[in-house]
């Protein structure tokens, strides 16, 4: 059954990072033998037999325990399947544009969940159309439509969304069945800098201050603690919660000298709930976790 098994092929690549059969665009001849080829025809019947619904075959696969099992190199597996094409360990592998985006809002609690309707003009850096052969507009949203999930964004061909070019998204002129995976220091500088992710760490401030209430020095380590389980689903190690306090500590006193650049992190509705120089180090606090590395990598 060729359709159940490309499309079960290309579920499992999602969830993976690599196909069952490495050439997901060519099942042919030329393309590669899948390497669990029993796997794949059992999984293409059952997935016929759940009705073709992808959100059981979802279910099937995240249940398994070979995604369940954790991402860490081990040594006695080195030589024997470098690849990993054996699947004795997860895949660790970075989150897709849209997905990037799309956590970071969810982390910071702005993100809108009306599903459908017409595509969105989220924030992005000024200028970018000044060396276009044509004149564009890019409409910032002001409501709401402003958090939608990646899937909405308005998408020009000759000149797309710049916070999904910097993480590989595909350029819509040719037809692509999986994306690339490049590590930049120009991703770092983007979830640094991006006029949106910046506003997303204003979010998370805001929802740490709210949702952990009380006086600053007695609630940081909660913060920090909650800060973490939200952008890296974990609970921060004694060494990552020391750091981070030290980190958010020391901006803090710094911030008491300079009302001036407080004030400029801090947005009015989060000065409401704290004094401007803590607030400002919970931006911070949010702008450090936001560009790590685990928070763009699913583990």
């Amino acid at each position: 059954p060729l359709t159940s098994r490309v499309t079960v092929n290309r579920i499992w690549m999602r969830f993976f990072g690599r196909g069952l059969v490495e050439t997901e665009e060519d099942f042919g001849s030329q393309g590669a033998p899948p390497t669990h080829p029993a796997l794949l025809d059992w999984l293409s019947l059952e997935f016929q037999r759940l009705g073709w619904s992808q959100k059981s075959l979802h279910r099937l696969i995240v249940t398994s325990e070979t995604y369940r099992q954790a991402s860490q190199h081990r040594p006695d597996l080195l030589d024997k399947d470098p690849r990993n094409l054996l699947l004795a360990r997860q895949e660790r592998f970075r989150l897709e544009a849209e997905v990037a985006r799309d956590a970071a809002l969810s982390a910071s609690g702005l993100l809108e969940p009306t599903i459908g309707g017409p595509s969105v003009f989220p924030p992005q850096p000024e200028g970018v159309y000044a060396f276009t052969q044509v004149n564009k507009s890019w409409p910032t949203e002001t409501g709401r439509n402003r958090y939608r999930r990646g899937l909405y964004t308005f998408f020009f061909r000759s000149a797309p969304y710049p916070l999904f070019t910097t993480f590989d998204t595909p350029d819509f002129q040719a037809v692509c069945t999986r994306r690339l995976r490049s590590n930049t220091p120009l991703q770092a500088l983007t979830l640094a800098n991006d006029p949106a992710f910046f506003e997303l760490a204003q979010g998370l401030a805001l929802r740490l201050a709210i949702e952990v209430p009380g006086e600053f020095a007695a609630t940081l380590d909660d913060r920090i603690h909650r800060a973490t389980l939200l952008c890296l689903s974990r609970k921060p190690n004694a060494t990552e919660q020391r750091v981070l306090r030290e980190f958010v500590t020391r901006e803090v006193a710094a911030f008491q000298n300079d009302a001036a650049a407080a004030e400029a992190l801090a947005t009015p509705a989060l000065r409401k709930v704290a004094a401007a120089p803590e607030a400002a180090g919970l931006v911070l606090l949010a702008r450090a976790l936001l560009n790590t590395d685990n928070f763009i990598t699913r583990e």
